[in-house]
């Protein structure tokens, strides 16, 4: 089971910045083989969602108020280790984001960008597609909309 923190960006450590970052890297760029622009200057204004597994970060996403990404709230980044997928943590760490969002900002509308391979994943946590798949970094996406 996932323990799950939620911090501002000026409340994390620089361990727990470095261990998200290298978190981030290691799947966005590494796993994915994308060479993109990760550090974007947009963390400094994001909640962050961190899940631990035995005091390690493990699944990882980042949040927007609306208006900081997208018109609406958004989530972001969403990541879980190769190694802990099969214990379907991407289910927890979305489910405390929605949460989070609807605590923190007080919005239930939430947009994402997600990759086309994960249609499925979204779809389950209740998020719908809207609009035509486009590449970003050279990867397909698909905007996705979350209204409860």
């Amino acid at each position: 089971m996932l323990n799950i923190v939620i911090k501002p960006f000026n409340e994390l450590s620089i361990l727990e910045l470095y261990n998200l970052l290298q978190l981030r890297s290691e799947v966005f760029v590494v796993e994915q083989d994308c060479v993109y622009q990760d550090i974007d200057g947009k963390d400094q204004n994001a909640l962050h969602v961190i899940g631990y597994k035995n005091d390690r970060i493990v699944a990882y996403t980042r949040l927007f108020k609306p208006g900081d990404y997208f018109k609406a709230s958004s989530i972001g980044r969403v990541v879980v280790i190769k190694n802990q997928r099969q214990f379907k943590y991407g289910y927890d760490i979305m489910e405390a984001s929605i949460k989070a969002i609807k605590t923190h900002f007080n919005v239930t509308e939430i947009k994402i960008s997600a990759q086309c391979y994960l249609k499925n994943f979204y779809n389950n946590l209740e998020f719908f597609e809207i609009g035509e798949e486009y590449l970003e970094d050279g990867i397909p996406h698909i905007a996705m909309l979350y209204k409860k």
